[in-house]
């Protein structure tokens, strides 16, 4: 038997039964809504049964006439809830990016301030007065490096000054104005700064050739130097100060002896330029002077005890001897 010879297929419920059947409904439920409206209370027992019995019928009716309007006001809330959570997670998602870039900056300034103390933190044996000092421009080149930093001989600033960053030495200054100071770095071609290796004590020249790593040249002693051994400036010739920070000494491509610096280690922002020109300034001149000043002349005593407007005191002139004087002859004796 095919699907549409089956009998059940052909049941159907006339919509006459089921509109019949809904106004049954309410018409009970208009019947229960008026009898329990009733206010005629000269049969209390009466009307206490009839209210009962309206009341039995309604609350199933009730409820089921209600649960569609919850179910709307439930499916209304949750579409108001998702569009209010869509709106609230686009705020949210705004929020996030500003406290993003908000926490860029917030590193940024950090980063930056530890470099500053770091940099104002920077100190000598024996002290040497220094300026503080940021990098503005840059100027490279396959022979030329250099940088112009913010400070210039309204701070005192002279040329052969040493410039210092953070991590260690990245120059000299080689030309002043007011408001600006140009800086010769390490790997500049021009560059020549003598320094030591601090486990041997040997010297060498750093001379830069326009690359990352400048030279080792003249290396003396035997077995002067090795690899990671650390440099510093020697002090030699009265150009810099001795003991400041240079690098580490490395084994080149080429078979030759380089420098690591120290001060590649981050970007050259903020310096400090050393104001020293030569060791007098770190050295005590008082203890230097050990012997005593030599005693004044008898001369220069006199001088000092003459008051003044007196004529000074010269030296006793002895008269010149003259011609000696001869004796008259005697008388001769009479005859």
């Amino acid at each position: 038997m095919s699907f549409r010879d089956n009998p059940l297929g052909e049941l159907k419920v006339p919509l006459t039964w089921a509109a019949a059947i809904a106004l049954i409904v309410a018409i009970v439920a208009a019947a229960a809504i008026l009898v329990s409206d009733r206010r005629e209370t000269f049969k209390a027992e009466a009307y206490g049964a009839t209210r009962r019995a309206s009341d039995t019928v309604l609350a199933p009716v009730g409820d089921a006439l209600a649960t569609p309007g919850r179910w709307l006001g439930d499916g209304v809330d949750v579409v108001r809830g998702y569009f209010g959570a869509v709106a609230e997670n686009n705020d949210l998602r705004r929020q996030l990016k500003d406290m993003r870039q908000w926490r860029d900056v917030a590193i940024a300034l950090k980063d930056e301030n530890e470099r500053y103390r770091t940099v104002l933190g920077l100190k000598t044996d024996p002290p040497i007065p220094m300026v503080a000092a940021r990098i503005v421009s840059d100027s490279r080149g396959p022979f030329a490096d250099t940088r112009l930093a913010n400070a210039g001989k309204e701070k005192g600033v002279k040329p052969g000054n040493p410039v210092m960053s953070e991590n260690g030495l990245v120059g000299r200054v080689i030309g002043v104005t007011t408001g600006a100071s140009r800086v010769l770095l390490l790997t500049d071609i021009a560059s020549r700064t003598p320094v030591m290796i601090d486990r041997t004590n040997a010297r060498a020249i750093l001379t830069g050739d326009g690359g990352p790593n400048p030279r080792l040249d003249y290396l003396r002693g035997r077995d002067p130097i090795r690899e990671g051994d650390r440099l510093l400036t020697s002090g030699d010739g009265g150009v810099l100060p001795r003991g400041l920070p240079v690098g580490t000494a490395v084994k080149g491509l080429d078979g030759r002896w380089r420098a690591v610096l120290a001060s590649d280690r981050a970007a050259i922002d903020f310096v400090r330029i050393l104001l020293f020109e030569d060791f007098t300034q770190v050295l005590n001149q008082r203890e230097l002077n050990l012997m005593p000043p030599p005693p004044p002349t008898l001369g220069a005593q006199a001088l000092a005890a003459t008051p003044p407007g007196a004529a000074a005191p010269g030296p006793a002139v002895k008269p010149a001897p003259g011609p000696a004087k001869i004796a008259p002859a005697p008388d001769a004796a009479p005859r």
